[in-house]
């Protein structure tokens, strides 16, 4: 009898491109890559911190590089993407929340997080997608979105609708470009615990709240991404597409 085997979860030999890797989980998602195998290259805007981290990547013997990039310049990412790709894998990390009661949203503020969340994403995916098509290889693109995209919340109107408009964008190029053998899928984070939530967890009321939320009684830590975000760039994914997988520790289950 022929047992089945199962499909690897090593990166060997492909190449990846992290946005918003400079911390948080962005940058937990480049060292997930790079511990798996794959020729990391971490963007984002903060380049000193993006130099700190890809350091400190390639301190472990892990393969990284740094690329200054700004997703909501459309234009100047496409560039950067077409010079240094193309890339077998992207997650896309970079965010902005601007959270407010829906009444105070101000168009200045709308567009700055459309900007990044929907159309930098999109355009992002666009241009690693283009990469892959011209070189005849499949790939495994991802964004990281939210549980927010499923459900939503107080003050958070603009910021759960960007993420709803990733979700939808997602199935329609899983559609298209499925066929060429690139996968698009999303992750759907909690709130996870990172510098630029520290805020958040300072105030004992809202730990409360979450922990009352998130079924599992605790708030979500960057590696519990890591884990995600390695599955589905492998060939342990192969059948997923157009897709959202929930990191939410139970949260939109009830």
């Amino acid at each position: 009898m022929k047992l089945p085997r199962t499909p690897s979860f090593r990166l060997d030999g492909r190449r990846a491109l992290v946005a918003g890797a400079s911390s948080g989980i962005g940058l937990g998602c480049a060292v997930a890559l790079a511990e798996a195998g794959a020729e990391v290259y971490l963007g984002a805007r903060r380049v000193d911190a993006l130099e700190v981290a890809v350091a400190a990547i390639r301190a472990e013997g892990w393969a990284a590089h740094a690329l200054p990039l700004d997703v909501s310049a459309v234009e100047a990412t496409a560039a950067a993407v077409a010079e240094k790709g193309p890339f077998d894998v992207l997650v896309n990390s970079a965010g902005l929340a601007r959270h407010g009661p829906s009444l105070d949203t101000t168009p200045e503020d709308f567009d700055a997080v459309v900007d990044v969340n929907q159309k930098g994403a999109y355009f992002l995916a666009q241009a690693v997608a283009k990469g892959l098509i011209a070189a005849g290889k499949p790939g495994s693109l991802m964004t990281i979105s939210s549980q927010m995209a499923h459900i939503s919340g107080p003050e958070r109107a603009v910021y759960s609708g960007t993420k709803h408009g990733v979700e939808g964008f997602t199935k329609g190029m899983a559609i298209e470009w499925g066929p060429m053998g690139i996968r698009v899928n999303t992750i759907c984070p909690t709130f996870i615990r990172t510098a630029l939530t520290a805020s958040t967890f300072e105030r004992p009321e809202k730990v409360a709240w979450l922990t009352e939320k998130i079924k599992l009684g605790r708030v979500g830590e960057v590696e519990d991404i890591m884990g995600a975000v390695t599955f589905l760039a492998s060939d342990a994914s192969a059948l997923i597409t157009g897709s959202s997988l929930l990191v939410d520790g139970g949260w939109t289950a009830g």
